[in-house]
Protein backbone atom coordinates (compact mmCIF):
# COMPACT_ATOMS: atom_id res chain seq x y z
CA UNK A 1 0.00 0.00 0.00
CA UNK A 2 1.42 3.37 -1.01
CA UNK A 3 2.43 5.87 1.65
CA UNK A 4 -0.14 8.63 2.13
CA UNK A 5 0.94 12.27 2.44
CA UNK A 6 -0.61 14.83 4.74
CA UNK A 7 0.40 18.48 4.58
CA UNK A 8 -0.65 20.41 7.65
CA UNK A 9 0.10 21.93 11.03
CA UNK A 10 -0.44 20.32 14.42
CA UNK A 11 -2.03 23.56 15.65
CA UNK A 12 -4.91 22.95 13.24
CA UNK A 13 -7.94 20.98 14.44
CA UNK A 14 -8.64 20.05 10.83
CA UNK A 15 -5.17 18.54 10.50
CA UNK A 16 -5.73 16.56 13.71
CA UNK A 17 -9.01 15.22 12.31
CA UNK A 18 -7.27 13.93 9.19
CA UNK A 19 -4.44 12.43 11.24
CA UNK A 20 -6.92 10.63 13.47
CA UNK A 21 -8.59 9.07 10.45
CA UNK A 22 -5.25 8.00 8.95
CA UNK A 23 -4.08 6.45 12.23
CA UNK A 24 -7.48 4.84 12.87
CA UNK A 25 -7.16 2.99 9.56
CA UNK A 26 -3.48 2.19 10.12
CA UNK A 27 -2.25 3.79 6.91
CA UNK A 28 1.42 4.50 6.25
CA UNK A 29 1.93 8.24 6.48
CA UNK A 30 4.40 10.92 5.51
CA UNK A 31 3.51 14.06 7.45
CA UNK A 32 4.72 17.28 5.82
CA UNK A 33 4.60 20.30 8.18
CA UNK A 34 3.36 23.58 6.72
CA UNK A 35 4.49 26.76 8.48
CA UNK A 36 1.57 29.15 8.48
CA UNK A 37 3.57 31.85 10.27
CA UNK A 38 5.96 32.16 7.34
CA UNK A 39 3.16 32.03 4.79
CA UNK A 40 4.09 28.64 3.40
CA UNK A 41 0.41 27.99 2.78
CA UNK A 42 0.35 30.93 0.36
CA UNK A 43 3.14 29.69 -1.89
CA UNK A 44 2.35 28.77 -5.48
CA UNK A 45 3.18 25.13 -4.83
CA UNK A 46 0.84 24.81 -1.85
CA UNK A 47 -1.94 26.72 -3.61
CA UNK A 48 -1.66 24.22 -6.46
CA UNK A 49 -2.67 21.58 -3.90
CA UNK A 50 -5.12 23.64 -1.86
CA UNK A 51 -6.57 26.55 -3.88
CA UNK A 52 -7.90 28.29 -0.76
CA UNK A 53 -4.60 27.95 1.09
CA UNK A 54 -6.11 25.85 3.87
CA UNK A 55 -4.59 22.90 5.71
CA UNK A 56 -4.62 19.98 5.67
CA UNK A 57 -4.04 18.49 2.25
CA UNK A 58 -4.30 14.72 1.91
CA UNK A 59 -2.68 12.86 -0.98
CA UNK A 60 -3.46 9.25 -1.83
CA UNK A 61 -1.69 8.20 -5.04
CA UNK A 62 -3.09 10.56 -7.70
CA UNK A 63 -5.93 11.82 -5.50
CA UNK A 64 -5.54 15.14 -3.67
CA UNK A 65 -8.14 16.29 -1.13
CA UNK A 66 -7.90 19.68 0.56
CA UNK A 67 -10.69 19.45 3.15
CA UNK A 68 -10.31 17.39 6.32
CA UNK A 69 -13.83 15.99 6.40
CA UNK A 70 -13.59 15.01 2.74
CA UNK A 71 -10.35 13.17 3.48
CA UNK A 72 -11.91 11.52 6.52
CA UNK A 73 -14.96 10.36 4.55
CA UNK A 74 -12.79 9.03 1.72
CA UNK A 75 -10.53 7.11 4.09
CA UNK A 76 -13.44 5.57 5.98
CA UNK A 77 -15.01 4.31 2.76
CA UNK A 78 -11.85 3.30 0.90
CA UNK A 79 -10.09 1.64 3.83
CA UNK A 80 -13.07 0.41 5.85
CA UNK A 81 -12.38 -2.04 8.70
CA UNK A 82 -15.61 -3.99 9.21
CA UNK A 83 -14.36 -5.69 12.35
CA UNK A 84 -13.67 -2.36 14.07
CA UNK A 85 -16.21 0.11 12.72
CA UNK A 86 -19.70 0.34 11.34
CA UNK A 87 -19.47 0.01 7.56
CA UNK A 88 -22.20 1.95 5.79
CA UNK A 89 -23.07 -0.07 2.73
CA UNK A 90 -26.73 0.57 3.56
CA UNK A 91 -27.70 4.08 2.38
CA UNK A 92 -29.87 4.67 5.47
CA UNK A 93 -26.98 4.03 7.82
CA UNK A 94 -24.61 6.10 5.72
CA UNK A 95 -27.12 8.93 5.90
CA UNK A 96 -27.21 8.75 9.69
CA UNK A 97 -23.44 8.99 9.98
CA UNK A 98 -23.32 11.83 7.45
CA UNK A 99 -25.93 13.75 9.44
CA UNK A 100 -23.79 13.72 12.59
CA UNK A 101 -20.69 14.73 10.64
CA UNK A 102 -22.66 17.73 9.35
CA UNK A 103 -23.93 18.51 12.86
CA UNK A 104 -20.33 18.67 14.08
CA UNK A 105 -19.40 20.92 11.17
CA UNK A 106 -22.36 23.32 11.27
CA UNK A 107 -23.38 23.31 14.94
CA UNK A 108 -20.42 22.31 17.12
CA UNK A 109 -17.42 23.82 15.36
CA UNK A 110 -18.64 27.41 15.80
CA UNK A 111 -19.13 27.41 19.61
CA UNK A 112 -16.04 25.23 19.98
CA UNK A 113 -13.85 27.71 18.11
CA UNK A 114 -15.17 30.70 20.07
CA UNK A 115 -14.78 28.96 23.43
CA UNK A 116 -11.28 27.87 22.56
CA UNK A 117 -10.41 31.45 21.60
CA UNK A 118 -11.80 32.87 24.84
CA UNK A 119 -10.65 30.18 27.28
CA UNK A 120 -7.36 29.05 25.75
CA UNK A 121 -5.94 31.42 23.16
CA UNK A 122 -6.67 34.76 24.85
CA UNK A 123 -5.11 33.77 28.21
CA UNK A 124 -2.01 32.53 26.36
CA UNK A 125 -1.64 35.98 24.82
CA UNK A 126 -2.30 37.80 28.08
CA UNK A 127 -5.69 39.06 26.95
CA UNK A 128 -8.87 39.12 29.01
CA UNK A 129 -11.57 36.54 28.42
CA UNK A 130 -14.93 37.95 27.38
CA UNK A 131 -17.28 36.38 29.93
CA UNK A 132 -20.39 37.35 27.97
CA UNK A 133 -19.15 35.51 24.88
CA UNK A 134 -18.29 32.47 27.00
CA UNK A 135 -21.76 32.44 28.58
CA UNK A 136 -23.45 32.78 25.19
CA UNK A 137 -21.42 29.99 23.58
CA UNK A 138 -21.79 27.73 26.61
CA UNK A 139 -25.57 28.10 26.34
CA UNK A 140 -25.42 27.06 22.67
CA UNK A 141 -23.17 24.13 23.48
CA UNK A 142 -25.41 22.98 26.32
CA UNK A 143 -28.48 22.85 24.09
CA UNK A 144 -26.51 20.96 21.47
CA UNK A 145 -25.23 18.44 23.99
CA UNK A 146 -28.82 17.77 25.08
CA UNK A 147 -29.43 16.52 21.53
CA UNK A 148 -26.32 14.34 21.75
CA UNK A 149 -27.44 12.95 25.10
CA UNK A 150 -30.77 11.88 23.62
CA UNK A 151 -29.06 10.27 20.63
CA UNK A 152 -26.56 8.38 22.80
CA UNK A 153 -29.35 7.05 24.98
CA UNK A 154 -30.35 4.85 22.06
CA UNK A 155 -26.91 3.76 20.82
CA UNK A 156 -23.30 3.67 22.02
CA UNK A 157 -21.96 5.82 19.19
CA UNK A 158 -23.45 8.59 17.08
CA UNK A 159 -23.61 6.47 13.94
CA UNK A 160 -24.81 3.26 15.57
CA UNK A 161 -23.35 0.41 17.59
CA UNK A 162 -19.79 0.83 16.30
CA UNK A 163 -17.32 3.69 16.08
CA UNK A 164 -17.43 5.66 12.80
CA UNK A 165 -16.27 8.93 11.31
CA UNK A 166 -19.37 10.47 12.87
CA UNK A 167 -17.56 10.11 16.19
CA UNK A 168 -14.02 10.65 14.95
CA UNK A 169 -14.78 14.07 13.49
CA UNK A 170 -15.58 15.33 17.01
CA UNK A 171 -12.24 14.34 18.57
CA UNK A 172 -10.27 17.59 18.05
CA UNK A 173 -13.09 19.65 19.59
CA UNK A 174 -13.52 17.32 22.55
CA UNK A 175 -9.80 17.19 23.20
CA UNK A 176 -9.58 20.96 23.64
CA UNK A 177 -12.93 21.61 25.31
CA UNK A 178 -12.43 18.88 27.91
CA UNK A 179 -9.32 20.74 29.06
CA UNK A 180 -11.32 23.87 29.93
CA UNK A 181 -14.08 24.66 32.45
CA UNK A 182 -16.55 23.74 29.68
CA UNK A 183 -15.78 20.11 30.61
CA UNK A 184 -18.58 20.29 33.16
CA UNK A 185 -21.19 20.57 30.36
CA UNK A 186 -20.08 17.17 29.09
CA UNK A 187 -19.85 15.60 32.55
CA UNK A 188 -23.38 16.75 33.45
CA UNK A 189 -24.72 14.46 30.72
CA UNK A 190 -23.89 10.83 31.57
CA UNK A 191 -24.26 9.38 28.07
CA UNK A 192 -22.23 12.17 26.49
CA UNK A 193 -19.61 11.86 29.21
CA UNK A 194 -19.23 8.10 28.66
CA UNK A 195 -19.03 8.60 24.89
CA UNK A 196 -16.29 11.22 25.29
CA UNK A 197 -14.22 8.98 27.55
CA UNK A 198 -14.56 6.07 25.14
CA UNK A 199 -13.56 7.81 21.94
CA UNK A 200 -10.84 9.99 23.48
CA UNK A 201 -9.18 6.81 24.77
CA UNK A 202 -8.89 5.19 21.35
CA UNK A 203 -5.28 4.27 20.46
CA UNK A 204 -5.39 6.23 17.20
CA UNK A 205 -6.35 9.44 18.98
CA UNK A 206 -3.75 8.82 21.70
CA UNK A 207 -1.19 8.61 18.89
CA UNK A 208 -2.36 11.98 17.54
CA UNK A 209 -2.08 13.58 21.00
CA UNK A 210 1.40 12.11 21.51
CA UNK A 211 2.44 13.57 18.15
CA UNK A 212 1.17 17.02 19.18
CA UNK A 213 2.88 16.87 22.57
CA UNK A 214 6.23 15.84 21.08
CA UNK A 215 6.00 18.73 18.65
CA UNK A 216 5.81 21.16 21.59
CA UNK A 217 9.17 20.05 22.96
Amino acid sequence: MAIKKLYGTLDSLDTLRALASIFEHELDLEFIPINLDTGEHKTDYFLSLSPFGHVPVYQDDELTLFESRAAMRFISHCYAKPEKEQVYVVPKLQGIASSWIDIEDYHLSGPSAKLREELVEKPKKGRLTDKEVVAEEEAKLGKLLDVYEERLTNCKYLGGDKFTSADLTHLPHLHHLMRTPVKRLFEERPKVSAWCRTILARPAWTKVVDMVEKNKV
